[in-house]
């Protein structure tokens, strides 16, 4: 006779195999699916989503949580219950009306996002916002009326399982005392710096050869995953089938680059998450953040490393190179130009001095309109003021390039974006602690030789999965809790060669 746990175990592999399903259908309505095909689609996902809620909140799922806290189990096992629990907990909040609301808004609102946004039309998007916000108020409502605690922590805890608004206000309030200064000085010391641009056009077809050349050695498995084309770059799909998106510009290859190596951390991670647990909550990723981490390490701490622009640069030049292009695509001056902080609209392109700044913004324009503070016609005006304020620039009637930017508010995802910045910041702590316990690191990246690297975040990160809570997990890799100084210390070093 199967015990409670053991029946868990089944119902959330079943789960797993919904989940892989939904996450394959949004890669491709991302990706491949015709624009006239978008509101069967929408019914589609929706009745999936409906599924696998149902499934969760069943009434036996409960009942068998309640048996499972009496029965003898491992470690390793209780870890699994313990996040088992936490899923239940945050399914049985919402009604079944709800759930399926959300997700037909939110596929509608993302899929008229993609002209509406070209054509900047924020009338047409606000309409569509408007629902979606409706619907996560409603969420924060229930949520946090069945958890206790504020409407937005309700939503933050689903990307970032044990973080808090009064955590966060206090963190930002700390890089918002530090960061302005050191930008202005960055700006200040680059400002003599000779920095030479690379000339177009970048053929796509050379973007996309080199794009997966740098995945390969990175460690990315394309027998369990590929690399496409989207709107806005995302890393979907399931741990047994990565999907990696990207955009290109004949214009300028960076963007596409450093977005497929920031795609490529969160793919190595979610490919190596430890496969005894597969299809187990304990084996899922354990947080936006941690999975930030991931990305931003690959494409901050590591792509802008000296080392890595030495070995990439022959290989740029190999792609794109011409006559008069060798000192543009040397690595001296690959080095100004991926480590050049200027202000700047668009939050993807930002480098990473002033990126904090971009997110502190969207975290005090959601947490207003969660909490009914704020209301969507506000967000243009709040967004203009913000950015003058933050980075001294306007985006006043320029919606695309300002406030429809983002791809996260239209599916309803409130509570994401602090996650990037705390990414940052354990990014940081953990390429810290990569240098001090990998000897010759700087000549293996040089080398282009990733396995050490890769090899211990495998071990310390990935294969954890969420057996440990995000805290515990930090310390064990690092031998120290979360803390933005490691943030402030990388920027300072990168930047204004401080140790």
């Amino acid at each position: 006779m199967s015990t409670a746990y053991q029946q868990l175990l089944e119902r959330f592999r079943e789960l797993h195999r919904f989940a892989h399903l939904e996450a394959i259908c949004h890669w491709d309505q991302s990706t491949m699916m015709p624009s006239g095909s978008n509101e069967a689609r929408s019914e589609a996902l929706a009745e999936l989503a409906l599924m696998q809620h149902r499934r969760l909140t069943a009434p036996e799922v409960g009942d068998w949580i309640a048996q499972a806290d009496g029965e003898v189990l491992a470690p390793l096992e209780q870890a699994n219950l313990r996040e088992m629990k936490r899923h239940w907990q945050q399914a049985i909040a919402l009604p079944d009306d709800l759930v399926e609301a959300q997700s037909l808004a939110g596929a509608r609102c993302e899929h008229a996002w993609r002209e509406q946004r070209r054509s900047n039309d924020w009338r047409g998007f606000s309409g569509n916002l408007r629902e979606v916000v409706r619907l996560c108020r409603e969420e924060a409502d229930v949520r946090s009326a069945a958890r206790g605690g504020g409407r937005y922590d309700s939503l933050l805890d689903l990307y970032e399982p044990g973080m808090t608004r009064a955590r966060l206000d206090a963190l930002f309030a700390e890089i918002g005392g530090w960061l302005p200064d050191l930008c202005q000085r960055v700006i200040e010391r680059q400002s003599s710096d000779t920095c030479l641009s690379p000339v177009g056009p970048f053929p796509t077809d050379a973007q996309r050869k080199l794009g997966l050349e740098v995945m390969s050695a990175l460690g990315f498995d394309f027998d369990r995953g590929r690399l496409d084309v989207s709107v806005h770059p995302f890393c979907g799909g399931a741990p047994e089938d990565v999907r990696i998106t990207t955009r290109y510009s004949e214009d300028d290859f960076s963007g596409s680059l450093m977005g497929v190596i920031h795609e490529t951390g969160h793919g190595c991670y979610e490919q190596n998450l430890p496969p005894g647990w597969l299809g187990q909550p304990a084996g899922e990723a354990r947080s936006m953040g941690v999975h930030e981490s991931q990305s931003l390490l690959f494409e901050m701490q590591l792509a802008r490393h000296p080392a890595f622009l030495h070995w990439i640069a022959p290989r740029l030049l190999d792609a794109f190179g011409h006559e008069g292009q060798s000192q543009a695509l040397a690595p001296d001056n690959l080095q100004k130009l991926f480590t050049r902080v200027q202000p700047g609209l668009i939050r993807v392109d930002a480098d990473e001095v002033t990126y904090p700044f971009h997110i502190i913004l969207r975290y005090e324009i959601e947490c207003g309109l969660i909490e009914g503070e704020l209301e969507v016609e506000d967000i243009p005006e709040l967004w203009n003021e913000k950015m003058e304020a933050w980075l001294g620039l306007s985006t006043r009637g320029n919606y695309r390039d300002g406030c429809m930017q983002d791809i996260h508010w239209t599916d309803g995802s409130f509570g994401y974006f602090p996650t990037y910045t705390l990414g940052a910041i354990y990014a940081a702590q953990l390429f810290a602690a990569l240098e001090r316990e990998i000897e010759g690191l700087e000549q293996h990246i040089r080398d282009g030789n990733f396995v050490a690297l890769t090899c211990w975040l495998r071990e310390k990160i990935w294969l954890q999965g969420s057996l440990l809570e995000t805290d515990e997990l930090l310390r064990q890799a690092t031998g120290d809790s979360p803390d933005p100084d490691w943030l402030r210390r990388h920027l300072e070093r990168r930047y204004l060669a401080v140790d």
